[in-house]
């Protein structure tokens, strides 16, 4: 799906379509960690990067779509926090190495070779020490799952995630089960993929 698509999806929803809460794996992997400059790629409209600037992160969010950049603005706005946003296709957006303390790869899609070029970006604009999450829809979910792209080219798993991200530290590589509510007031699970990773100091 190209940026006008995008734009098209988000212009189409008068609410925000991914909600205004951080990702409840995002929140698990970065309590604990001490704030200092994040990179949130592939931001959307920008539920991670304000959370991250409301608990004192120095966020660049980029998304390459302007729709959902400028709800991300109106969130922060809201919201009081600062974040530097960017309008930029994440494919071909290349941070400056070792600028990082925190980079985050929320729910980004796409086919093996463009997203091992982001996993080499993401990997490289971390400072030593600092963390990369990557979370989204998991390969098995398509089967023992609920909801998410249904292009099996597309869907993550553990290891192709680790494969992309040679000299740093896996701390968590794993699928994980994420409740989503059904429409009788149950629940049942989507399944992702979830990844952490560390740049190892000296």
């Amino acid at each position: 799906m190209d940026s006008s698509a995008w734009d098209a999806r988000y212009a189409d929803t008068p609410d925000l379509v991914w909600g205004v809460e951080p990702n409840r794996f995002v929140v698990e992997a970065v309590e604990g960690l001490t704030p200092g400059s994040a990179l949130d790629l592939a931001a959307g409209e920008g539920r991670n990067a304000v959370w991250l600037a409301e608990h004192d992160w120095r966020v660049t969010a980029v998304d390459f779509s302007p729709v959902a950049v400028a709800r991300g603005r109106e969130l922060a706005a809201h919201r009081g926090v600062p974040v530097e946003w960017r309008v930029a296709d994440v494919t071909a957006y290349r941070p400056v190495p070792g600028s990082y303390d925190l980079v985050l790869i929320s729910y980004l899609h796409l086919p093996a070779e463009e997203l091992a070029g982001v996993l080499d970006s993401a990997r490289r604009a971390l400072r030593p020490g600092g963390t990369l999450v990557v979370v989204g829809h998991d390969l098995a979910n398509l089967t023992g799952g609920i909801g998410g792209p249904q292009d099996p080219r597309i869907l993550l798993t553990p290891e192709a995630v680790v494969d992309g991200l040679a000299g740093l530290r896996i701390r968590r590589a794993e699928t994980t089960r994420r409740p989503v509510p059904t429409a009788d007031g149950g629940s049942t699970d989507a399944l992702d993929t979830l990844v952490v990773a560390a740049r190892p100091v000296g």
